[in-house]
């Protein structure tokens, strides 16, 4: 990719994406190591405060943490941490979106400028984005025994960050199938189910490229570890096929959730922690990771560059990773749970709704699940803009 002047920092946000066509293609070029986008390794950490100001800054997603039944406003593990470590804690749900997020906090890293946030959580696949820039820190796993000894090992080495040494998960997901079983009669075990004649009209696919493309690879058997630029515009040809006979009624975010509930889809692409709140009112849905296996993903904690209390996020980041503290914290968001040796700790518990958590596969997959699972290599920066305009095209974006 061409080389722009150094002087490309000067500009300002705005400027920079109505030249580039948004932050989609902001990422594009910058992953491509322009020199105001990418940030070296010498430049990414100032002095850190955390000894001396016992505080930190986390943006997370709405709804993502442990509320008091009582008192959403008060979140138990948090507060439990703060009294342990006496670090105080801001914490701001202020991340709704991927790429929303991204350009707020864009133009200060671009221009080695502190975000004001010492902790941030975005999904997998923009976490690339990011490590990709170094527009974030290493971890200190020394000081992170928890997340040394705990975390997952399907989640220990993703493409983007070979052993996790700038991000860590703080909750994961799977991308299945979700379907009503009563209403349509039987069984879904397969990607390719979702192209049979009963269901016309009656299937939503996710519209994003990044959630929806690594689950219609491995209906057709590909290694969504290795994947080529060859098997995705195989799946492009496919779901291009399906639109023009009318097998997909609509693509969706996460509204999907109000099509099935209603009825007017019968099965649809899904994320597992929707589902399990779904069967709560309705257990005739169903999620299934299908035969040809299952997309695993994360949404995992950053430690941004400059940020002033590095050591305090880490020791926060650690702090859930201990199992007691990650059981908390998945009887309550019901993903699944990056902690595997929670389970232990749920199935113990006096409660028995609580202790019915340990066998629930979606939060805790069993063996037989695992094995289906893959962690999808992300979408590189020269790929993404070709690869963004073929699936927009198709979705109607």
């Amino acid at each position: 990719m061409p080389q722009t002047s150094s002087r490309t920092s000067a500009l300002s946000r705005r400027s920079l994406l109505a030249a580039l066509g948004g932050t989609a293609a902001l990422g594009a070029l910058t992953g491509c190591g322009v020199p105001a986008a990418y940030v070296g390794p010498g430049d990414r950490a100032v002095a850190d405060e955390s000894a001396a100001d016992k505080k930190l800054k986390w943006a997370n997603w709405p709804l993502y943490i442990d509320t008091d039944d009582d008192d959403p406003n008060r979140r138990p593990t948090l507060e439990a941490f703060e009294k342990r470590t006496g670090i105080s804690v801001d914490y701001v749900e202020e991340i709704n979106d991927n790429d929303e997020f991204f350009g707020k906090i864009s133009p200060a890293l671009m221009n080695h400028q502190p975000t004001g946030r010492d902790l941030i959580v975005t999904s997998d696949w923009m976490c690339a984005r990011f490590v990709h820039l170094g527009w974030v820190q290493e971890m200190d796993r020394a000081a992170q025994p928890n997340v040394a000894a705990h975390l997952d090992p399907l989640l220990r080495s993703p493409a983007f960050d070979k052993g996790r040494r700038f991000t860590v998960p703080w909750q994961s997901g799977i991308t299945g199938i979700a379907y009503d079983r009563r209403k349509l009669g039987r069984e879904i075990r397969h990607v390719k189910d979702l192209w049979a004649s009963d269901l016309k009209g009656r299937v939503t696919l996710l519209s994003g490229l990044d959630e929806a493309f690594a689950l219609l690879m491995q209906g057709n058997g590909v290694d969504i570890t290795r994947w080529t630029a060859d098997d995705f515009h195989r799946v492009c040809d496919q779901v291009e096929r399906e639109v023009h006979g009318g097998q997909i009624r609509r693509f969706t975010g996460n509204d999907y959730t109000k099509d099935l509930v209603s009825g007017d889809v019968l099965a649809c692409q899904a994320y597992s922690g929707d589902v399990i709140q779904l069967q709560a009112d309705n257990p005739d849905i169903h999620f299934v990771v299908p035969e040809e296996g299952g997309e695993l993903w994360a949404d995992s904690l950053m430690i941004p560059d400059r940020a002033r209390h590095k050591a305090n996020a880490e020791r926060l980041i650690d702090y859930y990773y201990d199992p007691a503290v990650a059981a908390r914290l998945a009887a309550w968001v019901n993903y699944v749970c990056p902690v595997p040796a929670a389970r232990e700790i749920l199935a113990a518990d006096k409660d028995k709704d609580t202790a019915a958590l340990a066998d629930n596969t979606l939060i805790f997959p069993d063996t037989d699940m695992r094995s289906r699972l893959a962690v999808a290599r992300d979408i590189t920066s020269e790929e993404r803009v070709d690869f963004a305009k073929r699936w927009n095209g198709i979705v109607g974006l």
